[in-house]
């Protein structure tokens, strides 16, 4: 069984049980593969990733020469046959050409479009159930030990937006479910990781008090103000203020929970 793992360092899992040895640019090469699976990937691209748009003259033989090596890598890693079968040549291009199981982005793919089905059907456990299976994916940045170039950074980005969506997809699915409490911790790193995102400072904020911390429901909205006015110099929005009135008159919570769309 051959599994290629981007979600955290990029590994490979495979019955020879070699470590995929492979120079940084091959790496890279690599890891643009991976993130485009079975996509062709033509070599202008390539070009661009490897060289940031200034490639030398000799780009095209030095990637056919990086293919080679990756090929090598794969031969002893996972066998002839296999390095044969994913990585394929197509026109000007290249393409890692895997089966659903043979990669763990298309798994947590799987997952949160499920997942955003099931949140459209109001059916939140379930939510709760594959967002948790999804995020247990990630063992930590998306290819962390490959410096990527600006193709590849793009498509790192990317994935780690729909990364940070999917835990904000957990928590209103937890909240709508009235876990309030439970979710607080998830909140707690949400708001550290993310000081500027007005709305984990608001859920935050909202499952404080409805768990009877009042108090600091209200340290949490001065926090969160303090923020926003050190960072870019703006007053909280509309919701957080409203968040606070309710607070101080000990109306009921009144914020409304958004998600479900993850991309």
């Amino acid at each position: 069984m051959t599994r290629f793992k981007i979600l955290g360092p990029l590994e490979l899992e495979s019955r020879g049980g070699e470590a995929l040895r492979r120079g940084p640019k091959v790496a890279r090469l690599l890891g643009l593969l991976l993130v485009r699976a079975n996509q062709t990937v033509g070599v202008d691209t390539l070009m661009d990733e490897l060289w940031d748009g200034e490639p030398p003259t000799t780009a095209l033989k030095t990637i056919r020469t990086h293919v080679y090596h990756l090929r090598g890598a794969l031969e002893r890693s996972c066998g002839a046959d296999t390095a044969r079968r994913v990585l394929l040549t197509r026109g000007s291009g290249y393409r890692m050409d895997l089966a659903p199981e043979e990669l763990d982005l298309f798994a947590f793919q799987q997952l949160v479009g499920q997942a955003q089905v099931l949140w459209t059907e109001h059916r939140h456990d379930e939510v709760v159930d594959r967002a948790e299976q999804a995020l247990s994916l990630w063992r930590g940045p998306v290819l962390s030990d490959v410096r990527p170039g600006r193709v590849l950074a793009g498509h790192v980005a990317r994935l780690t937006e729909t990364y940070t969506r999917v835990r904000e997809l957990r928590v209103d699915s937890a909240l709508r479910l009235g876990l309030h409490r439970e979710v607080l911790p998830e909140l707690r790193d949400l708001v550290s990781v993310y000081p500027l995102h007005e709305g984990f400072h608001a859920r935050l904020i909202d499952a404080l008090s409805r768990s009877g911390r009042r108090g600091e429901a209200l340290s949490a909205f001065r926090a969160a103000r303090d923020t926003l006015h050190d960072q870019l110099g703006l007053e909280p929005s509309e919701e957080l203020c409203r968040l606070q009135h309710a607070i101080l008159t000990g109306a009921a919570g009144t914020r409304s929970v958004h998600g479900g769309s993850v991309g």
